[in-house]
């Protein structure tokens, strides 16, 4: 953007010469004319007897030129320096105001674009419920009666197949965590129903009410999964 305001002063400084140039030519014409008819007024003694009259009139026909071949090519030429630079200039602040309005816009296109999040689905959703089968087609059909839409129900899928491929009776031994969703204890689903060791509609109940507080959407939670091998 220097360079490009550097080059528009140049410009406008051959634009500003240019000009100079045209009026010097300019006046030296004017010069030279008002030279000559100072000339033309000096007293001249002329012999009546041999100038030519017309018939018509009794003042002699004198015709000259405004200016010389020179002179006019000198102030054509100067005149188009002049014009040329103008609109190298005229261009140059275009230019360089067309590149400061879309720097200026790409820079609130940056700010006003919405953060990124995690939520948004990157699997292909389902049409519906049905496309499932077992605890898989139960756990889709809370999901959507907790407010989730379908677009989540694939980040849920995989979430639950790391952690107990939807076995209600999954239980890990060296940590105590149970269920589909892994509660640690798995006794913490109790809040949901009593019979949380054998009903996947409870244990699924609980694991949504926990990545609902927790991460928000099962897409948050999975995302989390990823990153850290748990949620």
């Amino acid at each position: 953007m220097i360079r490009l305001w550097h080059r528009v002063g140049k410009i406008r400084a051959i634009s500003a010469l240019a000009v100079l140039l045209a009026g010097l030519v300019g006046g030296l014409v004017i010069a030279n004319r008002q030279t000559q008819h100072d000339a033309s007024r000096t007293p001249v003694s002329v012999d009546a007897a041999a100038m030519p009259f017309s018939s018509s009139s009794a003042t002699p026909s004198v015709s000259r030129s405004p200016f010389t071949l020179d002179e006019a090519d000198a102030l054509a030429k100067a005149k188009d320096a002049a014009s040329d630079a103008s609109a190298q200039a005229k261009a140059a602040d275009d230019e360089a105001r067309r590149k400061a309005e879309e720097a200026a816009s790409r820079a609130n296109q940056r700010t006003s674009a919405p953060p990124p999040t995690n939520s948004a689905p990157k699997y292909p959703v389902p049409s519906s419920c049905n496309v499932y089968s077992g605890n898989k087609k139960i756990g889709c059909a809370v999901l959507v009666g907790y407010g989730f839409g379908l677009d989540q129900m694939p980040c849920l899928e995989k979430l639950w197949d790391r952690e107990s491929h939807w076995n209600a009776s999954a239980a890990n031994k060296s940590s105590g965590a149970y269920g589909i969703p892994q509660a640690l204890p798995g006794s913490k689903m109790a809040t949901v129903g009593a019979d949380w060791k054998t009903n996947p509609e409870t244990q699924i109940r609980w694991g949504l009410n926990y990545i609902k507080g927790k991460y928000k959407t099962p897409c948050g939670a999975w995302s989390h999964s990823q990153s850290t091998g748990w949620y």
